[in-house]
């Protein structure tokens, strides 16, 4: 049995999947807020209560925000400030009493699809997370490929390639520089542009209905979001020559991107042909959960 942690800012969730990949159990808790020994321990009772509701034990694997540092084998970059500067794997084993394996959360989005989701069979997958912020993460050949600085696949953090005049510099954002993809082809980045050209404030799910209502300006901004989106992945084929694109977060719920994508994207591309696909994650909101116990592969 395997179980997968995802440890959220707001909810912890676990689930036990079998041999084949079936879930046994599952269970979520709050996340205790801004106390990082009450998370071990959260996580601890946890597994626990897993283990016995399914009836057996299990490898562990855990999906976090941020990474652990190869220089120093502490959590880096996690939104969940608490957890920065801590040996996190390091405290779970202890308190667990067996090795854990611990991944980015883009990391375990990307792995599950690869695994058994709608990137399954694909030698080279890219999985990009498009919510509150835009995540990235590589699986070759089953297998995680995160770098020797544990960035690999961070694309929300490079230029919007390119840029046309009124793109140029771009907003500020967050890592200290400015126009990164993430300003712009994240929730956040299109809410901003729908409120800037209209005024008025409307969520990433509410502009596409009004896209397709027939809504002129939600078309424009929306229109301009699938350019932006398409430049964003024609570079990362352009380096990495994916077999799969698979795409999850609030924003890849819009099912016009699927089509239109990959129809803008083609003179970016140096290629003749693009047999890239673009697909929508077949497991959803559970695919991080999944794919942190995926993190101990198949027998």
């Amino acid at each position: 049995m395997r179980i997968g942690i995802d440890l959220g800012g707001t909810k912890i969730e676990a689930v036990a999947l079998d041999q084949t990949g079936q879930e046994v159990a599952r269970l979520r808790i709050p996340t205790p807020k801004d106390d990082y020994w009450a998370t071990i321990r959260a996580i601890t009772d946890l597994v626990k209560q897993l283990e016995e509701e399914a009836g057996e034990a299990g490898s562990i694997g855990i999906g976090t925000p941020g990474a652990i540092s190869p220089a120093t084998g502490l959590i880096k970059n996690s939104n969940s400030v608490c957890l920065n500067g801590q040996p996190l794997d390091r405290d779970l084993e202890h308190a667990l009493g067996r090795p854990v394996r611990l991944e980015n959360d883009a990391n375990c989005f990307a792995l599950s699809e690869a695994t058994d989701g709608a990137a399954a069979g694909g030698s080279v997958v890219f999985g990009v997370i498009l919510g509150t912020g835009v995540g990235g993460a590589i699986v070759i050949d089953g297998k995680l490929v995160s770098g020797c600085n544990a960035i690999a696949g961070e694309w929300g953090h490079n230029p919007l390639p390119w840029p046309g005049e009124q793109e140029r510099r771009g907003p500020a954002c967050y890592c200290g520089q400015h126009g990164c993809i993430e300003t712009y082809i994240s929730g956040p980045g299109l809410e901003r542009d729908y409120a800037a050209t209209t005024g008025n404030k409307r969520s990433a799910s509410e502009i596409a209905e009004q896209a397709q209502e027939g809504d002129h300006p939600a078309e424009l901004v929306l229109t301009r979001y699938e350019d932006r989106l398409a430049r964003s992945l024609a570079s990362i084929i352009n380096i990495l020559d994916p077999d799969v694109i698979v795409l999850g977060g609030g924003v890849s719920k819009i099912d016009r991107l699927y089509t239109n994508v990959p129809q803008i994207w083609t003179p970016y591309i140096f290629s003749d042909v693009v047999a890239t696909q673009l697909v929508k994650a077949q497991h959803g909101d559970s695919s991080g959960v999944r794919g942190a116990a995926w993190l101990w592969p198949p027998d």
